[in-house]
């Protein structure tokens, strides 16, 4: 049994929260600490990911050639003009409000081709990400025979350009250098 003065001369019981809050704390410091050195990896691949798309599917739309070497065969795109067979596309399959076909046809590949870059550079990143986000949307609306597939892949590129456009390019960009290099 313990006297009174026992009680009065023992150290205090700590509680379960008291020996294991600063610890929780330091790891959750550690985490956030974490996530703020991979948010421009994030920022850049979630670019990267939009700008890979669009600018693929560019390629599909132009005059392009291809080389040999090594035993492999390269295909690059000649010229930013478009194929007879997007002409085709754009007269037949794809219903671009507002445009001629033709028009349609030129700036859709201008688009697929030359803002990706920028999206990709963090160069003018904001504006690309929005001029991209529009054109997502004019292209599942211009096109009724999408897929449930594909309209998920426009939702996802959506999101991801929705994201850019509220967040800014991120630490990798060249956006990020030249507002550092202006602010001097």
């Amino acid at each position: 049994m313990m006297t009174a003065d026992a009680f009065a001369n023992s150290p205090p019981q700590r509680s379960w929260w008291t020996k294991t809050g600063p610890v929780l704390c330091k790891a959750n410091a550690l985490f956030h600490k974490t996530a703020d050195l991979l948010t421009p990896v994030a920022d850049f691949l979630a670019r990267y990911w939009v700008a890979a798309a669009f600018f693929s599917s560019g390629l599909t739309k132009t005059v392009s050639g291809s080389f040999t070497l090594f035993g492999h065969n390269f295909s690059y795109p000649l010229s930013l003009l478009p194929t007879e067979t997007t002409f085709t596309l754009f007269e037949y399959e794809y219903h671009v409000p507002l445009l001629p076909s033709a028009l349609a046809a030129y700036m859709g590949t201008a688009t697929e081709l030359l803002l990706p870059v920028f999206l990709f550079l963090g160069l003018g990143t904001r504006y690309a990400a929005l001029v991209l986000f529009v054109f997502n949307i004019v292209a599942v609306l211009s096109y009724p025979d999408l897929n449930d597939a594909g309209l998920a892949q426009h939702q996802v590129w959506g999101l991801l350009l929705l994201i850019t456009l509220c967040h800014g390019p991120g630490k990798l960009s060249l956006d990020h250098l030249i507002d550092r290099w202006i602010r001097r």
